[in-house]
């Protein structure tokens, strides 16, 4: 449940090993990369090494190829498969043209394929209106052409009324088109066929010897068999090549994304002369296997670093979590990862995200669903919200119970309490008044034990990033712990349980100077860390600065709190959602009416309580939660391997 240690380690050798170097690092998949020139002081002779990727272009020439192709390729493990890179080039080259010449040639057949549908089509139109094409294409002093024209079109054809030439004979028409043919005198062509060109006139190339309509459909419909048979044969062409060479072509593939991926860190290599620098971090516990390999290459040294010692450079961040606590990496990595001297927020997440869901969506069969649906979002979809939904429907499900909520039906329960409890009731009967206050007096405690905590996890967390202003003076540090803390505590004790701790004593010690520390939190904060100008440039400036800053800290604490009345607000709203339900059902009546209304009911309330729940639930996590101790500016730790798509 923290963040794994990683050492940042520095590889310094020969140019003619980098080659033997970058191939063990992305092959150990456990080398996160990084630029050198922010480890050392003294760069002036520093020179990037900038060498353009060979691979690059081939890799998305084979993805390309093999997508059109509409194969998929695949990273698989290499085993004694040894190949230049000249003949990785090669093959690829030769393999692509291959791909793209066949894929090529179906499109064609495709494309004919479709012309000749619908000329087939088109011709449809002329089919029983006693023509010969080949007779009218004889003609010799008159031009005809044949195709479709707009009925827009076909409407404006009385402005041209005063050309004798522009006549358009209409055979057939439809929803958007009068097909037809209009002749035009040799000398007059041009200029007709730009009038119909204007009138998005449509041409039918209709060939010299089509003989009737009837005659040239069944032209076309031979012609229609060649080109699928010519495009069966295209395809089998193509499954015969794959199939002969897919397993090679793997082969291939792997090795060519492993060199495009590994090719990746020589941009973070810089020479030194004849020697090369490569700096990255590894897991700290991976370190004796990679150096052992390390130790296999001649001519190289390298040191190694623990992260916390190389704070500045922001080592990267590797989380480690239980399973249950896993699922919830996915709402830290949307807020931002802890820096690597941070604390890792996801147990919390994961409890409170979990327990808010479960007591605002309390009902055992929606919970139910909402699990299942989880389940299936992942199963199916691979969607990280899934996973997240198993829990918190689960956990809906358990306070489902205590509520006695079966699907709104608030008396299912009952035969289950009398046998496992003796009792003829609920467990808990949330729209009693009684069971009102203490849920609304319940969620502000939980607003204070959750705000509290968070505190303490506060004054860890800013010690470990050796920061004393946060740790012991900040609205989050000791003195607003005490502070906050001594406060609820004293209104408790005095409004609730008549003990009449808030005496002057208590008051100066646990309020007031916890008070007076924040005031001055920056002053003291520079103080504890030894700083010579603590004092602030004016007094009166930081004085006034700090008095609103103050104020606003402590209407935090009381807005903050407040905030978690919502969670005892979604009890009561669910419990109110279903007595409408309940009420609309008998209000139709029926066995029908009732079962489709509560049914619809559920759903609905289901669907929209479940998003809301869930919103809310992560507000308080991002806003109550997180703004107490979580920075999240860290970065993750990603190592080079072959095993997705890098660019």
């Amino acid at each position: 449940m923290s963040v794994k240690p990683v050492k940042a380690i520095s590889i310094i050798g020969m140019m003619s090993e980098l080659d033997k170097v970058i191939k063990f690092c992305g092959d150990s998949q456990m080398f996160h990369p990084d630029d050198a020139m922010s480890f050392y002081s003294n760069t002036q002779n520093f020179v990037p090494l900038d060498e353009k990727n060979p691979y690059a272009t081939p890799l998305q020439s084979l993805r390309s190829a093999a997508d059109m192709a509409g194969f998929e390729l695949e990273y698989v493990k290499l085993k004694n498969f040894s190949v230049s890179s000249k003949g990785i080039l090669k093959y690829v080259k030769f393999l692509v043209n291959k791909l793209e010449k066949m894929v090529n040639d179906r499109l064609r057949c495709r494309q004919d394929i479709d012309a000749c549908r619908r000329k087939i089509e088109q011709v449809g139109h002329f089919v029983g209106r006693d023509l010969d094409f080949t007779e009218i294409m004889k003609c010799r002093y008159i031009n005809p052409t044949f195709g479709r024209l707009p009925n827009e079109s076909f409407q404006k054809l009385s402005e041209f009324s005063d050309n004798p030439y522009v006549l358009f004979f209409s055979f057939t028409e439809d929803e958007t088109h009068h097909w037809g043919a209009y002749f035009a005198p040799n000398e007059q062509k041009d200029e007709i066929d730009r009038i119909f060109s204007s009138l998005y006139f449509e041409k039918l190339e209709i060939p010299p010897i089509a003989g009737t309509p009837e005659q040239y459909v069944k032209t076309l419909e031979k012609e229609l068999e060649r080109l699928k048979e010519e495009q069966e044969k295209t395809e089998n062409t193509i499954d015969v090549f794959w199939k002969a060479e897919r397993e090679k072509c793997m082969m291939y593939y792997s090795k060519l994304q492993e060199l495009n991926s590994y090719h990746a860190i020589k941009r973070y290599v810089y020479k030194y002369h004849k020697s090369f620098i490569l700096v990255g971090w590894i897991p700290a516990e991976n370190e004796e296997f990679f150096t052992r390999q390390l130790d296999g290459i001649k001519s190289i040294e390298y040191s190694l670093s623990d992260g916390k010692d190389e704070l500045k450079h922001s080592p990267p961040v590797i989380l480690k979590n239980a399973p249950f606590m896993r699922l919830y990496e996915f709402y830290v990595k949307m807020y931002g990862l802890p820096c690597y001297n941070e604390v890792d927020p996801t147990p919390i997440v994961a409890i409170t995200y979990t327990l808010f869901f479960g007591i605002m969506f309390g009902d055992m069969g929606q919970g139910l669903v909402v699990a299942i649906v989880g389940a299936l979002m992942w199963k199916l979809k691979k969607m990280e919200l899934g996973r997240i939904l198993i829990p918190c429907g689960i956990s809906g499900m358990v306070f489902g119970f205590i509520y006695g909520s079966v699907f709104g039906f608030e008396e299912a329960l009952n035969p289950v309490y009398k046998a496992l409890f003796g009792i003829d009731g609920k467990l808990v009967e949330v729209m009693e008044p009684e069971t009102i206050n203490f849920i609304i007096y319940g969620s502000v405690a939980m607003g204070f034990v959750t705000l509290a905590v968070t505190m303490l996890v506060n004054i860890y967390s800013s010690l470990r990033r050796k920061d004393p202003e946060s740790a012991f003076f900040g609205a989050n540090g000791v003195a607003g712990f005490v502070f906050y803390v001594s406060l609820v505590a004293g209104l408790v004790c005095t409004m609730f349980l008549n003990i009449p701790v808030m005496n002057a004593a208590y008051v100066i010690c646990l309020i007031a100077v916890p008070l007076v520390l924040m005031f001055l939190r920056e002053p003291l904060g520079r103080l504890a860390e030894g700083r010579k100008n603590w004092q602030p440039e004016k007094w009166g400036e930081y004085c006034m600065q700090s008095f609103f800053e103050l104020f606003e800290m402590c209407l935090s604490y009381v807005t903050n709190t407040m905030s978690f009345l919502r969670v005892g607000a979604y009890i009561l709203v669910h419990a109110g959602m279903m007595l409408v339900v309940f009420t609309l059902a008998e209000m139709v009546g029926g066995v029908v009416g009732y079962t489709l209304v509560v049914i619809i009911g559920n759903g609905i309330v289901m669907a929209l309580e479940a998003l809301l729940v869930a919103i809310q639930v992560l507000r308080l996590d991002y806003y109550e939660i997180f703004s107490r101790f979580y920075i999240g500016e860290g970065r993750q730790f990603t190592p080079v391997t072959a095993r997705k798509d890098e660019e």
